[in-house]
């Protein structure tokens, strides 16, 4: 190679690679590039989604939730499986899985397995509730019989036979009324029934009847027992027959008393509890409970007949506070530990539920599509990115007590053996599922909008980088 043909190699060189770099240097500005085009730094996915992309996230939940969630009797000293139920005894108890058959929690989640089947179509998330129930149901008489023989039986069974608080009867009450009405051939009532009688005859109440508790000081007011206790008898209303109305009214008196005493107007929240012998109420506004408390508004109204007198007040009170809940979502689509307090952690279990709530209220034509609609698909993103590849739910603070100070609740562990994040979570994916089959979401411009009518055109997704 001779020095002409270098040199020429190395003009070319010289000359391609400062082409290269004025490349290089060049700056994105406004007059070379469309600058309102540029993808978002998102942490999580952002646009929408479908309703089959929906339905991979709640079935992997499902899937996990079978395995840890046997409906079997073992002895307890010996490990061995109990299929003879004449043979239950003092040492006989459920096969222990990761969480409860008969918790509140599951309750929750019984509940919201029979709104997937609706929204799905799949008749697995309504085998699991049926399988269950129809196993406790065939069990419970015979752990009455130990019961009464020997004063000794499994803690679970316990629970349910002889219920001492809302958190034992109301929620699982409330998704066997459901199944109940729909398949009577489960011979759930004489469950049912005791549920009810305990939570109608004997929970503790105030003096004028408003379902309260003795911790932690005396005459205390739980947001979450608006849940615990209101939907169940809500609920009863489709068995009663002729005395129908009996549970509509208890039910109302019941949100009306618990509002009046718990609601922040100035907020549009809930504070998390109430004492009756202080002077002043502090308000703190958990996430979780403030989450209850609008459940139970839908699970009322759900049921109330639409010209019921206080209907009115009631879908007003949920209008308010869905307006309070939605101006304080944060950028990432969750909620706060402390909804109003945004140094508080972000929260999944009150996040699904406020994505359920806000979904079944615009379905039902409660509140506006359009101007909650985007509001309802961000939390999703939110919720489904905490869902693992398990089929585990991450990031549920685990069970709350009371406190009246900040660190209380800014402190409390999350934990994917919360069992407070899988109902929700999937209640909030079949109403998702509803919502998207219903109305017509799109990307405009790079945001989320939400119309009436299909749209000519549309625009990705934008994923986290």
């Amino acid at each position: 190679m001779n020095a002409r043909t270098l040199t020429l190699m190395g003009a070319f060189l010289l000359a391609a690679t400062s082409g290269t770099m004025a490349q290089k240097q060049q700056v994105a500005n406004d007059s070379n590039t469309p600058l309102h085009l540029l993808q978002p730094d998102y942490k999580v996915p952002y646009g929408v989604q479908t309703a089959e992309e929906v339905k991979r996230d709640m079935d992997r939940v499902l899937r996990y939730l079978e395995q840890q969630t046997p409906a079997r009797l073992v002895d307890k000293k010996t490990g061995k499986a109990v299929t003879d139920y004449s043979q239950i005894n003092s040492d006989t108890q459920f096969e222990r899985g990761a969480f409860r058959l008969a918790s509140y929690e599951w309750g929750v989640t019984y509940s919201a397995m029979l709104a997937a089947a609706e929204a799905t179509g799949d008749p697995a998330y309504r085998t699991y509730v049926t399988d269950r129930f129809r196993f406790i149901a065939e069990v419970a008489p015979h752990f009455r019989r130990v019961l009464e023989q020997s004063g000794t039986i499994d803690p679970q069974l316990r629970q349910i036979l002889t219920p001492q608080a809302l958190d034992d009867a109301g929620a699982v009450c409330a998704a066997m009324i459901k199944v109940q009405a729909q398949d009577p051939s489960l011979n759930l009532m004489p469950l049912i029934d005791n549920y009810m009688d305990f939570i109608m005859n004997k929970e503790y109440r105030l003096a004028d009847g408003t379902f309260a508790r003795t911790r932690p000081q005396h005459n205390t007011l739980w947001l979450d027992d608006m849940f615990m206790g209101i939907p169940p008898v809500a609920g009863y209303s489709r068995l009663a027959g002729n005395q129908q109305g009996k549970y509509w009214a208890e039910a109302v008196r019941q949100v009306l008393q618990f509002a009046g005493r718990m609601w922040v107007p100035e907020k549009k929240l809930f504070r998390h509890g109430w004492v009756e012998e202080m002077t002043d109420h502090p308000s703190f506004h958990w996430g979780r409970a403030n989450g209850w408390a609008l459940l139970t508004l839908c699970e009322v109204l759900d049921v109330l007949p639409e010209d019921y007198p206080q209907r009115d007040r009631l879908l007003q009170l949920l209008r308010e506070h869905v307006r309070g809940l939605a101006a304080l979502q944060s950028g990432e689509g969750f909620w706060h530990q402390l909804v109003d307090r945004n140094d508080s952690y972000l929260e999944t279990s009150a996040t699904a539920i406020y994505v359920y709530c806000f979904a079944h209220a615009i379905n039902r034509g409660w509140i506006d599509a359009l101007a909650y609609g985007p509001v309802v698909q961000l939390g999703w993103h939110a919720v489904a990115s905490q869902i693992n590849e398990q089929g585990q739910v991450e990031g549920t603070c685990v069970g709350t007590g009371m406190g009246f100070d900040p660190a209380f609740y800014y402190y409390r562990p999350v934990n994917v053996y919360a069992a407070h994040g899988y109902g929700p979570v999937l209640w909030a994916g079949a109403e998702m599922i509803h919502l998207l089959n219903r109305q017509h979401p799109k990307m405009n411009d790079s945001a989320v909008q939400f119309y009436h009518q299909e749209q000519p055109t549309t625009e990705p997704i934008f994923h986290v980088r």
